[in-house]
């Protein structure tokens, strides 16, 4: 049986250790363990932190896309537990987001990605979202258009426009997600970016790029010449 967190050394107490040395200086597994250690009582938070993390394979990315039916499937973890580490996971991602500023100059598709990677790439259902760009490229606005299943999102094209009108945009672009890990755009993708573009072109707004987001890459349909 492994010892209680209580048992350990002070300097050795996840807690202790990130009020001395930082967030920075905990591994992944003592991080969660701060979130569960509460009423551990057959094993140490840290050991379940770790069964936790092994149960993704340690992919942090993979970890946010559990549910808390997911989560609970662990001997130790209830509801409690898992609506914290599903509650924790979420306030990263916002965070993430909230650190991008509108006002950035998008200059490839990179920067795209760079917005919509801590949005989109672990979520468990697809979203549709926009970018209205000014003249300079510079982003304006965002918002998401709509959320799906697991395999598709409706995209209205009129309201992708109504929006862009609202916003004063010259440009937009729009990305997407692929919770299945597959980054090649469907058939249905390809029709709905051409819609968009031959809307856009009748109201003087050009779509840049469509990208899809998928785990921790993307698929740019600027980059390859399917625009």
């Amino acid at each position: 049986m492994s010892l209680k967190i209580t048992d350990w050394a002070a300097g050795d107490r996840p807690r202790e250790k990130l009020l001395e040395r930082g967030a920075s200086g905990l591994t992944d597994a003592e991080l969660i363990a701060i979130l569960i250690s509460s009423g551990t009582r057959d094993k140490s938070a840290v050991d379940l932190g770790r069964e936790l993390l092994q149960m993704v394979n340690n992919n942090l990315n993979s970890l946010g896309k559990l549910s808390v039916s997911d989560l609970r499937k662990l001997h130790g973890i209830g509801n409690a537990r898992a609506v914290t580490i599903i509650a924790a996971l979420e306030l990263g991602r916002r965070r993430k987001l909230a650190e991008t500023p509108d006002t950035v100059q998008i200059k490839s598709s990179q920067d795209v990605a760079d917005i919509f990677h801590p949005l989109l790439s672990d979520l468990a259902h697809e979203e549709f979202w926009i970018l209205f760009l000014n003249r300079s490229n510079k982003v304006i606005n965002r918002m998401k258009l709509s959320q799906g299943g697991i395999s598709g999102t409706v995209t209205d094209v009129r309201m992708v426009m109504k929006k862009a009108i609202e916003s004063l945009a010259s440009g937009i672009i729009v990305c997407h997600n692929h919770p299945s890990g597959n980054l090649n755009p469907s058939e249905s993708d390809s029709k709905i970016t051409q819609k968009i573009k031959e809307a856009g072109s009748l109201m003087d707004i050009q779509l840049l790029d469509h990208i899809i987001v998928s785990g921790n890459d993307y698929y740019s349909f600027a980059d390859n010449g399917m625009l």
